[in-house]
């Protein structure tokens, strides 16, 4: 604070951003992949075409558990939309344990548009980047959301102390000095910032307030003694029904999910659940689509056996809404096609806001060395690292978009050897990182990176009938999307190798020495 207040902030802004930088890069970019989590998903499993319609896609799922399922406690179907892949349904037999979360159900099946089950490649698809950007993979659950809320509220800190510090930040988004060595990646670093930074906010506050129960905990355990006390006040449950043992046909479920749009106002069904199907305590529960709304508060109605309306199975209270409404806000979920591709941009230029800060760090300090040709061992480990922690996980992501074709669809645990595989990727990065010199680096990983991008719509164009122009074709934008999107990454991926590998690093001008002060006699004479 000695120096004035914007300098306390900028050296603020610098710390509080390069401290936790490369976490904070792998939340944002496994993040903003994540927009396109059911995308990613039906991409990663070929093996499904197109869904059937929602109504005709339930009454094919109620045939279907009709024939395989007739005296299970429960039926589960989870309903195609405009973005999800098939149909998936469930049952759990009577007297049968419910498998603990996390465990493979062995009582499932995934239907297609015909409403016969197909057996499509084990995956996590887009989930695994949705829950790598806040769970971080290998690390207990809880411990993780502990160390991302911790990096959150530095983004935080950092977001705020740099819009103090940069008193023409709003003039410098206007202003881009091409191959001006550090004042290049400051312009790029502001107006990467200044594009995006009422989404920066918001992405950053909401993040905070859907774990706020984990790093904020002393009023839940003050007030409710503990947290399965705070959330089952907080999302009480109804008690269960016991079958009453008299068998009757139950409704069709079509026309009650059309009873249950309407009572939405024309809103969409995103699942239904059905407890003690064929007996006469049989309940109907039809869940709204979390796409219908900002707040996704899992709004269900609920049937009896003759069809009848018993009302919303549960209420929720205004501030559980306003909850769900950040928690809405964060993930997306309820946005149309154009707005999300707002949001996927807002979050690119959010990573590479992270990326242009952590390189620019390593660029102004270079600068300041005293031999610049011999930088310390701290310098040198940070350099490298950010190679590693930068240019590594887009192309580990893209490793693993070529284990979920090349590993074989028969091979056990194949979800797991998929996401083995971008680690694996990574790890090969930050080894190379370390051995490799700097710009050589870079060059490598970014041209490595590219290539694989751009040969994975040509795979596919050769092993699926046609690829993007196929599905295209077929009216699956998704996958077509897809491939497409991947083409141009690969482009921009190598076009920023080509820029590095010509870039000629500006010449640092050897300033004058001073000249010493006139001492008194020298003023006098």
């Amino acid at each position: 604070m000695s120096q004035g207040f914007r300098k306390s902030q900028a050296v603020l802004h610098t710390w509080s951003g390069l401290v936790v930088g490369w976490v904070l890069y792998l939340i944002f970019i496994a993040g903003t992949a994540s927009y396109w989590r059911n995308e990613l998903t039906r991409w990663m499993q070929p093996e499904l075409g197109l869904p059937a319609t929602t109504g005709i896609a339930l009454e094919q799922a109620q045939s279907f558990l009709a024939r395989t399922a007739p005296d299970a406690s429960r039926w589960s179907i989870e309903l195609p939309g405009s973005r999800s892949n098939a149909t998936t349904v469930r049952w759990q037999p009577k007297d049968a344990p419910e498998p603990k979360r996390g465990q493979p159900n062995p009582w499932q099946a995934t239907l297609d548009a015909s409403g016969n089950p197909v057996q499509a490649r084990d995956t996590r698809g887009g989930d695994f980047f949705y829950r790598l950007h806040f769970d971080l993979h290998y690390v207990p659950a809880l411990w993780a959301r502990w160390f991302v809320c911790f990096c959150t509220v530095f983004m935080l800190v950092a977001i705020i102390s740099g819009v103090i510090t940069h008193k023409k930040i709003f003039a410098d988004f206007f202003s881009f000095r091409r191959g001006k060595g550090q004042r290049s990646w400051l312009d790029g670093h502001n107006a990467l910032a200044v594009l995006s930074l009422p989404f920066h906010l918001m992405i950053t506050y909401t993040g905070l307030i859907t774990l706020m129960t984990v790093y904020m905990p002393w009023a839940v355990q003050a007030n409710f003694g503990s947290r399965d006390a705070f959330f089952a006040e907080l999302f009480p449950r109804e008690a269960k029904v016991q079958p009453a043992g008299q068998r009757v046909v139950t409704p069709a479920l079509t026309t009650l999910m059309d009873s249950a749009q309407q009572q939405w106002g024309y809103g969409h069904a995103g699942s239904v659940l059905v407890d003690h199907p064929g007996d006469a305590a049989m309940r109907i529960t039809f869940r709204r689509d979390s796409g219908d709304r900002i707040a996704d508060n899992g709004e269900a109605l609920r049937y009896d056996a003759q069809g009848a309306l018993m009302g919303p199975a549960t209420t929720r209270s205004a501030a559980v809404f306003t909850r769900d409404g950040m928690i809405g806000l964060h993930a997306a979920r309820f946005a149309p096609t154009l707005m999300r591709w707002l949001f996927f941009l807002s979050g690119v230029a959010g990573t590479l806001m992270v990326a242009t800060g952590l390189v620019l760090w390593t660029v102004k300090r270079r600068e300041q060395l005293p031999d610049p040709a011999q930088p310390p061992r701290a310098f040198r480990f940070v350099e490298r690292m950010n190679i590693g922690f930068v240019a590594g996980p887009p192309l580990a992501m893209l490793a693993f978009l070529w284990g979920n074709r090349l590993l074989p669809v028969s091979l056990d645990a194949r979800a797991q050897a998929e996401i083995s595989v971008f680690f694996a990727a990574w790890a090969l990065c930050l080894l190379h990182a370390s051995l490799r010199a700097p710009r050589r680096a870079w060059v490598e990983q970014l041209a490595v990176a590219g290539g694989l991008a751009l040969l994975l719509p040509v795979f596919n164009l050769l092993v699926w009938n046609g690829g993007l122009f196929a599905w295209f074709a077929m009216g699956d934008a998704a996958r077509g999307g897809m491939d497409l999107g991947l083409a141009l990454l690969g482009i921009a991926l190598l076009w920023a190798a080509r820029k590095v590998h010509r870039h000629v690093p500006v010449q640092r001008r050897a300033r004058a020495p001073r000249s010493a002060p006139l001492s008194a006699g020298e003023v006098g004479a």
